[in-house]
């Protein structure tokens, strides 16, 4: 007999596609800052939406690195982070989709929710609109496949 608490799948980003990410997003932050520094276009206007495109490159990457650090865990009560947020319960998990053709984080899965639920993205590992949840980015592909055939055998109370 297990508890509901016990975690039956994990799905985490890995270091180096982590590190590829976060990188990425940083050095497009950077190097948009310093083109508008360095290089300023004649338009004030152009410079400044450099700067904005700098700066909100600058806070992905941040949210992103802080995102990358949880991970998504899988128990019989439903989806939650490793710091305990709720992502989705069991009990609202009306279809699960991890086709070639649908619209999913890289390497992920997607849910549909019986009902709306509050939007909330966090960069690289998952986000929730509406009724829509995707769980995947720089996550390992075998992490959410397993985590997407344990979910779906969940549904159907096959374990």
């Amino acid at each position: 007999m297990t508890s509901d608490s016990e975690i039956l799948a994990i799905v985490r980003a890995s270091p180096g596609r982590r590190v590829l990410g976060v990188g990425a997003m940083g050095i497009l932050g950077l190097l948009t800052v310093y083109v508008a520094l360095a290089r300023p276009p004649d338009a004030l206007v152009w410079q400044a939406f450099l700067l904005l495109i700098g700066g909100l490159s600058l806070w992905l990457a941040d949210a992103m690195r802080r995102a990358t650090a949880l991970a998504v865990e899988l128990t019989r009560d439903g989806l939650r982070t490793s710091d305990g947020e709720v992502i989705a319960p069991l009990d609202q998990i009306e279809t699960l989709d991890r086709g070639i053709f649908a619209f999913k984080p890289s390497n992920g899965f997607l849910i549909k929710l019986k009902k709306k639920a509050p939007a909330r993205w966090r960069p690289g590992l998952w986000w929730r609109f509406g009724k829509r949840i995707g769980v995947g980015g720089v996550t390992p592909g075998a992490q959410s496949r397993a985590m997407a055939d344990i979910v779906t055998a969940l549904m159907r109370d096959d374990i």
